[in-house]
C-alpha cells in the first residue's frame, strides 16, 4: 500500500510549534494525522501521490507570490516535453477550485477567481508582516500563499479536504520547501482549545456551513492571542438586525447551508461573542465572473445553480448569493 509520509512533510511544523510552547498541538496533530494518513487512508491518495511524482524536478525556480495569479517560473522556458509532464501531473489534481496559478506558463484558471477576493480584503487588514496567521477552511492554500508573499512569519491553513492538501503541496514544492507555510487536513474542531496562538485568523466561506454559527466565533475566538484580529468572510441576505435566512433544505444546490444572517445580524453576533470594533469593510454579489466552470474544474458551477429565468435567484429561489467580510478585534 502506497503511504503518505506526513510525518517528513510537517517536520519542520512539529519542530516551530515545539519552539513556540505549542507542544501539546503538535502532540495532538500527530495522532490526528496519524488517524487521518496511517488508520483510515482515503482511497484517493495513491492516485494523487502518483500525480505529485510525475510533477518534474525544476531548479532556479522564481515566486512571485504577489500577482493574481500565484506565479511561478525559470529564466529560460522549460523545453516542450518537460512542460507536458508539469500540466499532466497538475491535472492528475484536478478539480481545482481555488486560484489562480501560473506554474511555469501552465495556467491554472480555477473555478474561484480568489485573487478578486484577496484585492477586496487585503486593502483592511492590519500589516501581516512577521504575523502568525491561521487560515481556516483554506482550500489548496491560495490566500495562504498571498498571506506569505505580504511577509507573514508563518502561515497555517487548514481544510480537511485531502485532494486541497496535494494541490498545495504540488506548489510548495517549487516555491520551496521551507517556507513558512504549511496546509493540514484537520477541522476546525480538530484545534486545541483556547489555542490563542495566532495574530490573525481568517474564516472566509465557513460560517453558513456551521450549524451553530456563534460557536464558531468562539472556536475563532479561540485561536486569537489577545489584540488579535479576526477577517470573517461570508453569505449573508439583506434584512434588518436579528434577521438571518435559513433555508428549507439546500441553498445554491448546497446541502449543508445553515444561517444567512444580515450585516448587522452578524455585527451583533461578533459582539455578543466578545469581539470589539466589527466593522463591515466589502459586500459584493457573486457573479458567473468570479466562481465558474472551467477547463480544470470541469464540474457544475454557479451559473448552474442559479434560477435560470432569474439570475438573481438561486434555483431554489433564494436570494442570489452575496457575501460580505467583516474585520474584528480580540480584546
Amino acid at each position: 500500500m502506497t503511504t503518505f509520509d506526513w510525518k517528513g512533510c510537517f517536520a519542520s511544523l512539529f519542530d516551530d510549534l515545539d519552539s513556540r510552547g505549542l507542544a501539546h498541538w503538535r502532540t495532538l496533530l500527530q495522532q490526528q494525522l496519524h488517524k487521518r494518513f496511517d488508520e483510515n487512508p482515503h482511497g484517493d491518495i495513491a492516485r494523487w501521490m502518483r500525480a505529485l511524482d510525475t510533477l518534474p524536478e525544476i531548479s532556479a525556480v522564481q515566486a512571485d507570490l504577489n500577482r493574481s495569479a500565484i506565479t511561478l517560473s525559470t529564466e529560460q522556458p522549460l523545453p516542450t516535453d518537460t512542460t507536458a509532464q508539469l500540466e499532466q501531473g497538475l491535472r492528475g489534481l484536478m478539480p481545482w477550485r481555488k486560484g489562480p496559478f501560473d506554474v511555469f506558463g501552465t495556467y491554472i484558471d480555477t473555478e474561484w477567481r480568489s485573487d478578486w477576493k484577496w484585492d477586496r480584503v487585503s486593502p483592511y487588514l492590519s500589516d501581516l508582516s512577521g504575523r502568525q496567521i491561521l487560515d481556516v477552511g483554506c482550500g489548496s492554500g491560495y490566500h495562504c500563499w498571498r498571506m506569505l508573499g505580504e511577509g507573514a512569519g508563518r502561515v497555517i491553513g487548514i481544510d480537511p479536504g485531502l485532494l486541497f492538501l496535494f494541490q498545495f503541496l504540488g506548489v510548495k514544492q517549487y516555491v520551496g520547501p521551507e517556507q513558512r507555510i504549511d496546509l493540514l487536513p484537520i477541522r476546525m474542531e480538530d484545534l486545541p482549545a483556547k489555542l490563542e496562538a495566532f495574530d490573525t485568523t481568517f474564516s472566509m466561506g465557513v460560517l453558513y456551513h456551521r450549524r451553530s454559527p456563534l460557536d464558531h466565533l468562539l472556536e475563532l475566538k479561540d485561536t486569537l492571542r489577545p489584540g488579535g484580529e479576526l477577517v470573517l468572510e461570508t453569505l449573508i441576505a439583506d434584512g434588518p438586525e436579528g434577521y438571518s435566512l435559513m433555508p428549507e433544505d439546500r441553498y445554491g444546490q448546497m446541502r449543508n447551508v445553515w444561517f444567512l444572517p444580515s450585516c448587522d445580524t452578524l455585527l451583533r453576533w461578533l459582539d455578543r461573542t466578545g469581539f470589539r470594533n466589527a466593522r463591515v469593510v466589502d459586500v459584493t454579489e457573486t457573479t458567473t465572473e468570479e466562481q465558474r466552470s472551467t477547463d480544470w474544474m470541469r464540474f457544475q458551477s454557479l451559473q448552474d445553480f442559479l434560477d435560470p429565468e432569474d439570475p438573481t435567484k438561486t434555483i431554489e429561489g433564494y436570494p442570489g448569493p452575496k457575501r460580505a467580510t467583516v474585520i474584528a478585534d480580540k480584546p
